[in-house]
């Protein structure tokens, strides 16, 4: 089988992002972006979703707002690079996870198709130094370019905190099953024979 990572570099006048993953690893993570909780989310996606994960991201205009969104296509990119053409995958996953009163569910499908449909129920305009609108905007960015189908709905919940991480959750547990490899699948899960 081939070794399911990749790299990549993303350069702007707005920011200089490196991104490297194995979907094959277990969970190790070493992420950089100078944004704690953003750190955080991106930390905890990799661990959940078994990733070997490495984030470097740095702003060249110091504006939050451009390097939470290029770090997000970036790592976006890079899971969909790794999975090559997707041949013996299991393709399909759900998730369901609480963070304390918080619930949140994710369904996945690996189709090289970019839909996406994100419900984050965030009342605050500020969680832990990111703004509200940063973080719907990197779970955007980040589904959209692994194109996939991805559907992220937080039931309920209060704290905002905890309705957040859930959704980073519950989208790596789906991702980490549909992504993992199916024994009984011959070639691509389609059938059209092509994702």
């Amino acid at each position: 089988m081939t070794a399911r990572t990749s790299k990549i570099k993303r350069e702007t006048k707005e920011t200089s992002i490196s991104v490297s993953v194995n979907i094959d690893g277990s969970g190790k993570t070493s992420i950089g972006t100078g944004v704690n909780f953003f750190d955080h989310l991106i930390g905890s996606f990799g661990k959940h979703a078994m990733l070997d994960l490495t984030v470097k991201s740095k702003s060249n205009d110091n504006i939050v707002h451009h390097l939470i969104e290029d770090t997000g296509i970036a790592i976006g990119m890079a899971l969909d690079k790794a999975l090559g053409n997707r041949s013996g995958i299991t393709r399909f996953s759900y998730a369901s996870v609480p963070m304390d009163e918080s619930l949140a569910e994710a369904s996945v499908d690996l189709v090289k198709r970019q839909y996406n449909k994100i419900s984050l129920g965030i009342k605050r305009a500020q969680i832990e130094g990111m703004s509200k609108e940063d973080v719907e905007h990197f779970v955007f960015s980040l589904t959209q370019n692994i194109n996939s189908c991805i559907h992220i709905n937080v039931k309920y919940g209060e704290n905002d905190h905890h309705k957040i991480e859930a959704a980073i959750k519950s989208l790596a547990v789906a991702f980490r099953t549909a992504a993992s490899l199916d024994k009984k699948q011959k070639g691509i899960p389609s059938t059209k024979g092509s994702m």
